[in-house]
C-alpha cells in the first residue's frame, strides 16, 4: 500500500498568557498533543478515539494547519509539510480538507448553499468560469444527497444532517486526497449518523479518499475504520486494526473505554473496568506514564518512566505491562 499521510512525533503546546501573575513571569504551558506518531495508507481510514480533552481535535487541526504544531513533522505523499510557509499551507489545504463537529456553525449563515460550496472552487480553481462552477456545485450537491433546487437557500433552512452533507460537499469541492473528520456525527441523531457514515464510506470508495475519523462512539469508529488509534492526555496509548483492538484490547485504558460501551444484550454478563478519578489537567501532566494516575494495574515503573509506543506484532502500544511479559 502507498502511504498517504505520516505523522512523526507531533506535539502541540499552548502558552496561556492569562495565567501569568506578573509581566516577567513565565506563562503556563498546556500540552494538548504529546509526541504522537502514525501513518495512514492511501484509501484507508484511521479512527481516533479517547475521552474529551485527550487532544483528538487538536491533533487533526494541527495536521490541517489550523493550529501550528510545536514539534514534529507531517508528511503528505512523501513530502514534508512546512507549516511556516504560506505556499505550503495553501497546497496542504488543497489536498487536505476538514469536516467539522457542528454542522450548522461551520457554515456561513450569510451565504447561500451555492456560495458555500463554490467558495473552494473560486480559491483553488480560479481559472473556472461561473457556468463551470455552477455545474460543479450542482454535481457535488447531487452527490451528497442535497437537491440542487435548494442551492439558493441558506444554512438555517436545513436540518443538522443536511448541513453536514453540505459541509462534506464543500470539503469535496477542493478535490482533496485526505479528509479530516472531527467528530462529524456526534451532533446528529443515530439514524442520521448512519446515513452520514455510509455516505463517507461511499465517497471514500468512489474517490479513493484517505480518512482520519475522530469520534467518541467506538461502534461508529469500528464500523468505518481500518485501524484505530487510542489517545489519552495527548499521547498515543494503543494503535491496532479495528477488529484486533475491539476484540482483543491490551492497553488498560483501551479496555476501560470498551467496557463502557453499552451492550444491547440484557442477559450479557458485564464486568466493566471503571476508571477512578477524573482526567488530569494537561497543564500538569503526571510523571511517568500519562495514564498511571488512573490505571488499576500500575506499578513502580509506571510512576517513574514514561513508556514509549512500540510495536508488538502489528500493534503499537505504550505500556510498561508488556515489558513484564517479555
Amino acid at each position: 500500500m502507498t502511504e498517504m499521510i505520516s505523522v512523526h512525533d507531533l506535539s502541540v503546546e499552548f502558552q496561556l498568557l492569562q495565567s501569568k501573575k506578573w509581566p516577567w513571569s513565565d506563562a503556563a504551558v498546556l500540552k494538548a498533543v504529546n509526541g504522537v506518531s502514525f501513518s495512514v495508507d492511501a484509501g484507508k481510514t484511521l479512527g481516533v478515539v479517547g475521552e474529551s480533552g485527550c487532544g483528538k481535535s487538536t491533533l487533526v487541526r494541527a495536521i490541517a494547519g489550523l493550529v501550528k504544531p510545536s514539534a514534529g513533522t507531517v508528511t503528505l505523499e512523501g513530502k514534508p509539510v512546512n507549516y511556516s510557509s504560506r505556499a505550503d499551507l495553501q497546497a496542504l489545504r488543497r489536498r487536505v480538507q476538514m469536516i467539522f463537529q457542528d454542522p450548522v456553525a461551520s457554515l456561513n449563515p450569510r451565504m447561500t448553499i451555492r456560495e458555500i460550496v463554490a467558495e473552494p472552487l473560486t480559491m483553488f480553481f480560479p481559472e473556472m468560469d461561473a457556468e463551470a462552477r455552477t455545474t460543479r456545485v450542482h454535481a457535488l450537491l447531487d452527490r451528497v444527497g442535497i437537491p440542487r433546487r435548494n442551492a439558493n437557500r441558506y444554512p438555517h433552512e436545513f436540518s443538522g444532517g443536511q448541513c453536514q452533507r453540505i459541509g462534506i460537499a464543500r470539503a469535496l469541492a477542493a478535490e482533496p486526497k485526505v479528509l479530516l473528520c472531527d467528530e462529524p456525527v456526534s451532533a446528529l441523531d443515530v439514524s442520521i449518523q448512519a446515513q452520514v457514515v455510509n455516505l463517507l464510506q461511499d465517497l471514500q470508495r468512489d474517490m479513493g479518499l484517505t480518512l482520519i475519523f475522530v469520534a467518541h462512539d467506538l461502534g461508529v469508529v469500528r464500523h468505518i475504520s481500518d485501524e484505530i488509534l487510542v489517545m489519552y492526555l495527548g499521547g498515543m496509548m494503543e494503535k491496532a486494526s479495528a477488529d484486533d483492538l475491539v476484540n482483543d484490547p491490551q492497553h488498560p485504558y483501551t479496555r476501560a473505554l470498551l467496557s463502557a460501551v453499552p451492550v444491547p444484550d440484557p442477559d450479557a454478563k458485564l464486568n466493566p473496568e471503571v476508571l477512578d478519578g477524573d482526567l488530569p489537567s494537561p497543564l500538569n501532566l503526571p510523571t511517568g506514564c500519562l495514564f498511571q494516575s488512573r490505571c488499576p494495574k500500575r506499578f513502580d515503573r509506571c510512576t517513574e518512566q514514561r513508556p514509549q509506543p512500540r510495536f508488538v506484532g502489528e500493534r503499537q502500544k505504550a505500556c510498561h505491562l508488556e515489558a513484564l511479559t517479555v
